[in-house]
């Protein structure tokens, strides 16, 4: 079992809440971190994905999850949004135990945590703006057909999301046309429509070239710091891992093996998470 410490340079949590959690505040108070005990996920008998983690990760903060395809990235930041159930232990989210909450409850924080994913899941047909537009779904009553069937002020509020990643200008064209490294941005302006507390990118750069790789995580970095947003990052490249965030957890066969303010690791140390694996 790992327990993390806080992470470094810590930026201050935003004061809102509009979602009406309980437990959440403002200034960093009780509940609007994130806490994992004890957590397990276990998809079959012998198939443990997660394996007795705990951590805390404070809010405003930038965490990496370092380690190879399979070794739990990916179902932790599920586990975190709530889209798997532990096998056992706690996950709380800002105030919630979501392994337990009702679906109402679950709703909820789940319009506070936004989610950027490795495949960008746009709808292709789709123009920029009204794929942005479906991450204020989850606030929304009744299906929606087409861009104006939005509220004028989720349009609005899209298409500054747009501004921030450079889009504004192609928010007519669809999805489609774009480049991996467009069509990543339009997912992150997606995921920050919902004006969330907590941004979860699982691999968004695994897909893309250096260059757009490094824009990408250069925006979200600056959103992070603009937004207030507390980021956990999977990501398997360490040269990334090392240059943005505030803390690295490396991670193997599902158990966290490495926990350190990103500037007290070294690259051999970080290499080491995945020549353990070549060895075993």
């Amino acid at each position: 079992m790992s327990t993390g410490a806080p992470a470094t340079s810590p930026v201050p949590a935003a004061e809102a809440n509009p979602a009406g959690i309980p437990g959440v505040g403002g200034g960093g108070g009780p509940g609007q971190h994130l806490s994992l005990r004890g957590v397990t996920k276990r998809f079959a008998p012998a198939t443990t994905a997660v394996d007795d983690v705990t951590l805390e990760i404070e809010p405003g903060s930038f965490t990496i999850l370092l380690g190879l395809s399979g070794s739990g990235k990916s179902t932790l930041l599920r586990l975190i949004n709530g889209l798997h159930t532990p096998t056992s232990g706690r996950v709380m989210v800002l105030g919630v135990d979501v392994g337990s909450a009702g679906r109402s409850q679950l709703r909820a924080v789940r319009r506070e945590v936004g989610m950027v994913f490795q495949q960008f899941h746009l709808v292709g047909s789709m123009s920029t703006l009204e794929n942005v537009c479906t991450g204020a779904l989850g606030s929304l009553r009744g299906p929606r057909a087409g861009l104006f069937s939005y509220p004028r002020e989720v349009r609005a509020r899209a298409l500054e999301q747009l501004e921030r990643v450079g889009l504004a200008d192609q928010r007519f064209q669809r999805a489609d046309t774009l480049s991996g490294g467009q069509q990543q941005r339009v997912a992150v302006a997606r995921a920050l429509v919902q004006r969330p507390k907590m941004l979860l990118a699982d691999e968004p750069v695994a897909s893309l070239d250096p260059e757009s790789s490094h824009q990408i995580m250069s925006l979200i970095s600056r959103i992070a710091v603009e937004d207030e947003l507390t980021v956990v990052c999977s990501l398997h490249q360490v040269d990334l891992a090392l240059r943005w965030g505030h803390r690295v957890l490396g991670l193997r066969k599902g158990s966290v093996v490495l926990d350190k303010p990103t500037d007290r690791v070294s690259a051999d140390e970080a290499m080491g998470i995945y020549a353990s694996v070549a060895g075993t």
